[in-house]
Parts: structure tokens; C-alpha cells; sequence
């Protein structure tokens, strides 16, 4: 299978943020931005143990609308900062569908989007 062929896609990310790309399937080869989701702020919370329980629903709901964005993934690269990247790929590795995808990850800085596909174009040459 030819790596033009596989459904590639590109993710920068933060724990507020994500911006995916993807080649769209018009049978264009360019990777383009395919969408950007942004996390719900955790709230106050009177309880640590309550705050904990929200802050992880609420990074998982994040993470499924990322994922959405998604479709027949074969490969996928992670980009962004803190640690929120590997636990994205924990999500994937732990959902069906994405158990196949090969994943990796980098850390950068905050990129644009024009940035983000150059890097992503750069990474899967």
C-alpha cells in the first residue's frame, strides 16, 4: 500500500484544543485542516474527588470529538504540548476502531494552521 493510500492524518493539540488534518478524499493528495475542537473549561468544584471525575469525563468527551473527525485511520501523528498527547493515544490504543492506527507523537510548540500541515506534509514524506 502505497503511503499515499493509507488515511494519514496530523493532530496538534493542547488539553483546550486540537486542529486535525487529513487528506479529504477528493483525490487530492494535499493533507488539509479537517476540523478544530475545543475542550469544555473544567468548573469549580467543591470536592477534589468530584473535580477529578469531571475533569476526565470531560477530557474524554474531548477526545471522542477529536476522534470523530477521524475516519479509517491507519496511521496518525500527535503533536502538541503537556502530556495530553500520550493520553490521546491511550484513548485510541483503548477505542475499536483506532486499536489498528498506528500512532506517534511529538511535542511542539503552538502552530498554525498552515505550520501544522507543512509539518504533518514534512512527516509523512
Amino acid at each position: 500500500m502505497s503511503t499515499h493510500n493509507k488515511k494519514q492524518f496530523g493532530i496538534w493539540m493542547d488539553t483546550q484544543h486540537a486542529v486535525v488534518v487529513g487528506r479529504d478524499g477528493s483525490g487530492n493528495e494535499d493533507f488539509v485542516v479537517l476540523g478544530h475542537v475545543k475542550s469544555e473549561g473544567a468548573g469549580g468544584n467543591s470536592n477534589e474527588n468530584a473535580g477529578n471525575n469531571h475533569a476526565n469525563a470531560l477530557a474524554q468527551k474531548f477526545f471522542k470529538e477529536v476522534a470523530a473527525v477521524m475516519r479509517n485511520v491507519d496511521e496518525v501523528h500527535i503533536t502538541g504540548t503537556g502530556q495530553v498527547q500520550e493520553q490521546f493515544i491511550h484513548f485510541l490504543a483503548e477505542t475499536p476502531q483506532f486499536k489498528n492506527a498506528a500512532a506517534t507523537e511529538s511535542t511542539s510548540n503552538k502552530m498554525s494552521d498552515a505550520q501544522l500541515l507543512s509539518f504533518v506534509t514534512e512527516h509523512y514524506k
